[in-house]
């Protein structure tokens, strides 16, 4: 079958959830039985998000190829079974990088380089070739329509249908319908003004999701249908859900998918969405309830720790648990003098990845307490390495040791700098990124979680723990749990005196998926369930106890 294309574009405000949308769409395609690819081109001039600040555009979702790119990657991923690449995300830096070295090269010579058709014919071919071997490739658009921006990138899949044949392109916007409390009405002129921008540059919508926190009546419906100049079943309701992993079935249930086998004339066979229902039924039915901390420098934008929050999740539905996770911003833990009194009735702690040096004193308070009152811990990346220095410090009494990062000049630097980063001068695209091996040692908690000898995690670092102290911290208990086998780069660390403490430097996040959850996170979260069963004993038994040293005072409770 020759390969088809659904464009989804965004109008009237960020954020209304394009990434979910493609996402969702892909995954009722594959439910189909069809072979589907997905692409995120991004307007912004940056030639990836690697350098940009997480409270500018969220998480940087690391491939396994080692790009660095925009989050909208990890709804794709764990949505559906597609492979992504450092192809599966265009920005317009990276176009117009991309055709200066060809103009620089002589490739244009003779000619005047212009936006039509140099800058929309790279985009074009990187649409194409993103394409190559799949049934249907999902092209999101980022930014909302009428950015100035986005313009090049809708000028190009304007002419896309052109290119490759009308029976092969779908346009679906994404658009709301906000409803508005003093009127007591849902209002469509937004969608009316959003698809006539679309229009103006060329693009009629086969199929609109409309945004909304109601369903839609069909008379209005029938009103968006005609001012749109589209059908009335194209015209799906995109409604606001409790679990980002019911917008596929209500998708369904709207009839999204057969309306886009119909359009594409694509025949398949009846939709299998078994798992997804089993999956949302596991996630409004769970039969236990943790509480985790998550100690961060982000936490006041959510999508910075996008996967990670997705992953907790993802082990929360495979325990039967519900996942309630409490954000500490860690440069306001500095300043708690009792941690405790922030900290006290969590069942697990948890310390991402960051960069720079605000908030570090806050997240090491909070690796203390989780040590010392033996409630578990998992850091990922720099989580990991300030556990080394939390450790070195309380534990092996080296003093101010720290990491080059923070402290240059620290006598005991147990975190220093990957020697291949050392003559590195840019921030671009430089650091140790994608899938690298990792070894790991039977008769540990990442052996036990694993199953197996050698894995592969995606990376996103520059620093590294230091084997010069490795001898020095093993002898006081440190365990290292795994390895990378090229260059003997430390991967993973626990405590061998605790119920579940474990670091690793890689990001697990990245490759945990709501119905194959990452087997360190399953593992902490089974750790946390097991904290608060093993809290609900301890606290029985000190009841118990205590009624056998009083029997009066328990008559009179017994009975009161």
């Amino acid at each position: 079958m020759k390969t088809k294309f659904i464009f989804v574009t965004g109008g009237v405000v960020s954020s209304l959830g394009k990434g979910l949308a493609s996402a969702s769409i892909g995954a009722l395609l594959e439910g189909r039985g069809l072979k589907i690819t997905l692409q995120k081109l991004d307007p912004y001039i940056n030639v990836d998000p690697g350098t940009m600040s997480p409270f500018q555009h969220g998480e940087v979702f690391v491939t396994e190829d080692g790009a660095e790119t925009d989050l909208d990657l990890g709804h794709y991923e764990r949505f559906t079974s597609a492979h992504l690449t450092r192809l599966s995300n265009v920005t317009a830096g990276k176009i117009y990088e991309s055709v200066i070295r060809k103009e620089r090269r002589g490739d244009y010579l003779g000619r005047t380089v212009q936006v039509i058709p140099h800058i929309t014919d790279e985009i074009k071919a990187s649409i194409m070739q993103v394409a190559q071997g799949v049934d249907i490739a999902i092209i999101e658009i980022g930014g909302t329509v009428g950015d100035i921006e986005s313009l090049p990138f809708l000028e190009a899949i304007r002419q896309f249908r052109s290119d490759v044949g009308r029976d092969n392109v779908l346009y679906i916007h994404l658009t709301l319908v906000p409803f508005i409390p003093t009127a007591g009405e849902l209002k469509t002129k937004p969608t009316q003004h959003s698809v006539g921008k679309l229009r103006e540059i060329g693009i009629q919508a086969d199929i609109l999701l409309c945004r909304t926190d109601r369903p839609l009546p069909k008379e209005l419906k029938s009103k968006i249908a005609l001012f749109c100049n589209i059908p009335a079943d194209c015209v799906i309701t995109a409604r606001d859900v409790e679990s980002i992993y019911e917008v596929p079935l209500f998708l369904h249930q709207e009839g999204l998918d057969e309306k886009i086998v119909e359009i594409l004339n694509i025949w398949t066979r009846s939709p299998d969405l078994a798992k997804w229902t089993d999956l949302v039924r596991r996630i409004q039915n769970p039969s236990k309830e943790v509480k985790i901390a998550v100690v961060g420098k982000y936490v006041h934008l959510t999508d910075s720790y996008k996967s990670l929050n997705e992953a907790l999740r993802h082990a929360g539905f495979a325990n039967e648990a519900k996942v309630n996770l409490i954000f500490f911003d860690s440069e306001e833990l500095e300043s708690v003098e009792d941690i405790s009194t922030r900290l006290q009735g969590h069942d697990g702690i948890l310390v991402p990845g960051g960069f720079g040096n605000r908030g570090i004193e806050g997240k090491l308070k909070a690796i203390t307490y989780a040590r010392e009152n033996r409630i578990p811990y998992f850091g990922i990346c720099l989580g990991m390495q300030l556990a080394v220095i939390e450790f070195a410090r309380n534990v092996c009494g080296l003093k101010g040791a720290h990491s080059i990062e923070f402290d240059p000049q620290t006598s005991y630097p147990v975190i220093s700098l990957m020697e291949e980063q050392k003559a590195v001068l840019t921030k671009g695209a430089t650091m140790r990124l994608g899938a690298y091996p990792c070894d790991l040692e039977k008769n540990t908690l990442a052996f036990e979680a694993y199953g197996e000898k050698q894995i592969a995690e995606r990376h996103r670092h520059r620093y590294e723990f230091n084997n010069e102290f490795r001898e020095r911290l093993s002898s006081k208990g440190l365990l290292i749990s795994g390895v990378c086998p090229q260059g003997s780069l430390v991967e993973m660390i626990e405590l061998k005196k605790h119920p579940w403490f474990l670091g690793c430097q890689f990001h697990p996040e990245f490759k945990s998926r709501p119905f194959h959850p990452h087997p360190l996170f399953f593992r902490f979260i089974k750790a946390a369930c097991d904290y608060v069963s093993r809290k609900a004993w301890n606290e029985k038994e000190e009841t118990k106890k205590s009624s056998q040293k009083n029997p009066t005072a328990a008559t009179a409770t017994l009975f009161s």
